[in-house]
């Protein structure tokens, strides 16, 4: 085989592997998502077939049926490229930048095959033969992309078959609490948190009015109502309930002064139209769930924080106070506003702890800074429970904790997630440098950290399901 076809290959093995790393494994984290387990067996069939083409390719010459046979797997690699196309669109938003490199891949495995056909198509037509082609360092490369794609395969194959026993349970069980009947709208209905409440209010026989961007993309259970705009609901719209969860990620990206202003002017815009509604519409809602973050106290090291807690100023508390301030007015027009000062929320296929899972899986996970800032968290489903319960409990309102009885430290945190996993949780990653790095980012949200308790939920008769994070893990783990 010519030079020119071995350079061609290099250059897909590296964007391979390139998409492989920073995309599957760092950015998507498909390996965490259950919705991706079909897309992970299509990727780990290509990789054994991959592993079986460098191993043929880079140390024989094949003739006859063998040729043929080398002819096929290129055949099968194709179709199954395809396949994953589809199930990729069908299952997931890609990034740009996976979008740019499967098409340079596209382009460069065609190139490949322009070259490689001729030469397999010419062996084809000779008797039946292997012979050794020992290329020297090309061979050797060869077989260390062999075992590279064989292995990821494995991993691939094994992330899928576990990925099957992390599907979520039924979520209609979710939201027992409420009345019959009920119609709520749910801004953020997309989300981590939001399309899991869709899930169960549906799942209930309740209806859904879901503000989403892209109807055409919304993976929401029916029946459901998809609206784009909320000047889409006519006045004489019956609406019982409505939870706003809409506002752009705080977690996903460093705290810029253009990220700061989108994050406050996300969550200020969406309430405020949702107010607009509430004014306009001939039947008010009976109540107002609307979104905060724990970040609303500050940070207060040790101390125990409950609903009663003052504030220490941060943008965290100025964008939580903000975003409370424009709910406030829904109670004018006679509406119940009850604000959830929401953790960090933990579950399948999506929230924070999936940015922690791949550095764990490795064994490269650790604490942050001292490991003693603590994490008051609440497992995604008791979320959407304790929604489900201020709904239904018209003597709940203003400032609702929601996270679980029982905050850990982010060494306990770490320590548990490394033993569910197997895994030692030993790397720890100096405060300094994450500062440096981060900045406020990561002096509030990564070291920073709130010892906040439920009272308000507790008090009123909410009974979580996950109290310890132990329990947590073991459910969505």
């Amino acid at each position: 085989m010519t030079s020119l076809l071995w350079i061609l290959i290099a250059v897909q093995v590296a964007m391979g592997v390139f998409d492989t790393f920073y995309h599957h494994e760092l950015t998507e984290r498909l390996a965490w998502r259950p919705s991706q387990r079909y897309e992970l067996r299509l990727h780990g069939l290509r990789n054994m077939l991959y592993a079986f083409l460098f191993l043929v390719l880079g140390w024989l010459e094949v003739h006859g049926i063998f040729a043929v046979i080398v002819i096929a797997v290129l055949v099968a690699e194709i179709v199954i490229t395809l396949m994953d196309f589809v199930e990729e669109d069908m299952s997931r938003k890609l990034p740009a930048t996976e979008r740019i490199n499967h098409t340079l891949l596209a382009i460069n495995y065609g190139a490949i095959l322009v070259l490689l056909l001729p030469v397999l198509l010419a062996w084809a037509f000779e008797p039946a033969a292997i012979k050794s082609a020992y290329g020297g360092p090309l061979s050797v490369v060869a077989a260390a992309a062999a075992v590279g794609a064989g292995l990821c395969g494995l991993r691939d194959f094994a992330a899928s078959r576990r990925l099957a026993r992390m599907i979520s349970a039924p979520a209609r069980g979710l939201v027992e609490k409420l009345p019959e009947c009920q119609t709520v709208l749910v801004t953020g209905a997309t989300g981590f948190i939001g399309s899991r409440l869709v899930a169960g209010l549906t799942g209930a026989g309740h209806q859904v009015i879901a503000l989403v961007r892209n109807p055409a993309k919304a993976e929401l259970p029916p029946p459901i109502t998809l609206i784009t705009n909320l000047d889409q609901l006519p006045a004489d719209t019956k609406i019982d309930a409505i939870v706003n969860l809409a506002g752009e990620p705080i977690g996903n990206g460093l705290w810029t002064e253009a990220k700061r202003r989108t994050i406050l002017d996300s969550r200020i815009a969406m309430t405020g139209d949702v107010i607009k509604l509430i004014a306009r519409l001939e039947r008010k809602p009976a109540v107002l769930v609307s979104g905060s973050a724990i970040g609303w106290y500050g940070l207060w090291q040790d101390q125990v924080l409950t609903e009663s807690a003052k504030s220490h100023a941060c943008f965290s508390h100025e964008l939580c106070e903000a975003w409370e301030n424009a709910a406030r007015p829904a109670s004018e027009h006679g509406v119940r506003v009850a604000y959830l000062r929401i953790g960090l929320v933990i579950g399948t296929g999506g929230g924070f702890i999936t940015r922690m899972l791949t550095p764990f899986e490795f064994g490269l996970g650790g604490p942050l800074g001292s490991g003693k800032q603590w994490m008051s968290w609440i497992e995604r489903d008791d979320l959407v429970r304790l929604i489900a319960h201020v709904i239904a409990k018209p003597d709940l309102s203003g400032p609702v904790n929601a996270t679980a009885p029982i905050p850990v430290t982010n060494l306990k945190f770490t320590e548990e997630l490394g033993r569910r996993l197997h895994r030692p949780a030993v790397f720890r990653i100096p405060a300094a440098l994450l500062r440096r790095v981060g900045g406020d980012f990561a002096n509030e949200l990564l070291l920073g950290g709130q010892r906040v308790l439920p009272n308000k939920a507790l008090s009123n008769g909410f009974v979580f399901r996950h109290e310890t994070l132990r329990s947590a893990f073991e459910a969505i783990l």
